[in-house]
C-alpha cells in the first residue's frame, strides 16, 4: 500500500470510528438500565387503552369486584403481536407478566386484577387484593423491558392528568 493510500485509509477509518461513537450512545441509551427515562417510549403498535382503576360499587375484595378493575392493552397495528414476556406494572412495582397471549391486529385484551380463566379477550392476574389505586401509574413494557406505554391518573397523574367518571381512564392514541 502506498503512503497516500495508507493516509486515506487511516482518515476514513478515523472518521468511521468518530461517526460510530457519535451514534453509539444514542443507540445504547436504553441498554444497561432497568428503567429508561419516563416518556421515552419504544415505538410499538401496542398501547394501553381504557383503564378501570376504581372498581364500581363497594370495594369488598370479592372476585367480582377485583375483576371489575382492569387495564386494557390494545394492538392498533395490522400485524398480530405475542405479548409473552411483556409486563404490566403499577407505580409500587406490582407486576403482571403475560403468558402466551396473541393479540391480533386491531384487537385488545383486558387484564383483570382478580381470578379467572384466560381467553382471547380477558386475562387475569389472579390476585386477591386491588392493584390500581386512585392515584397510580400503569407501565407496559415489552419482552426486552422497554417501556411501550405509560398512563398516570389521580393527584400524582403525570402527563395525562385526571380521568372521567367512576375511576375509568379512556385513552385514544
Amino acid at each position: 500500500m502506498s503512503r497516500n493510500a495508507s493516509r486515506i485509509a487511516a482518515a476514513v477509518l478515523g472518521s468511521v470510528a468518530l461517526a460510530a461513537t457519535a451514534v453509539l450512545p444514542a443507540a445504547a441509551a436504553g441498554h444497561g438500565h432497568h428503567t429508561p427515562a419516563p416518556h421515552h417510549h419504544y415505538r410499538s403498535a401496542v398501547s394501553l387503552g381504557a383503564i378501570q382503576y376504581d372498581s364500581p360499587g363497594r370495594d369488598d375484595r370479592s372476585n367480582r369486584s377485583l375483576n371489575a378493575e382492569y387495564v386494557t392493552v390494545k394492538n392498533t397495528g395490522h400485524r398480530p403481536v405475542n405479548l409473552r414476556g411483556w409486563t404490566l406494572s403499577d407505580r409500587s412495582g406490582q407486576t403482571y407478566r403475560f403468558g402466551d397471549v396473541r393479540l391480533k391486529g386491531h384487537s385488545q385484551v383486558r387484564v383483570h386484577t382478580g381470578i379467572g380463566r384466560d381467553n382471547r379477550w380477558d386475562v387475569y392476574q389472579d390476585r386477591r387484593t386491588y392493584v390500581w389505586d386512585n392515584s397510580d401509574t400503569a407501565i407496559l413494557r415489552n419482552d426486552h423491558r422497554r417501556i411501550v406505554d405509560i398512563e398516570s391518573w389521580g393527584r400524582h397523574g403525570g402527563h395525562h392528568g385526571h380521568h372521567g367518571h367512576w375511576g375509568h381512564w379512556g385513552h385514544n392514541h
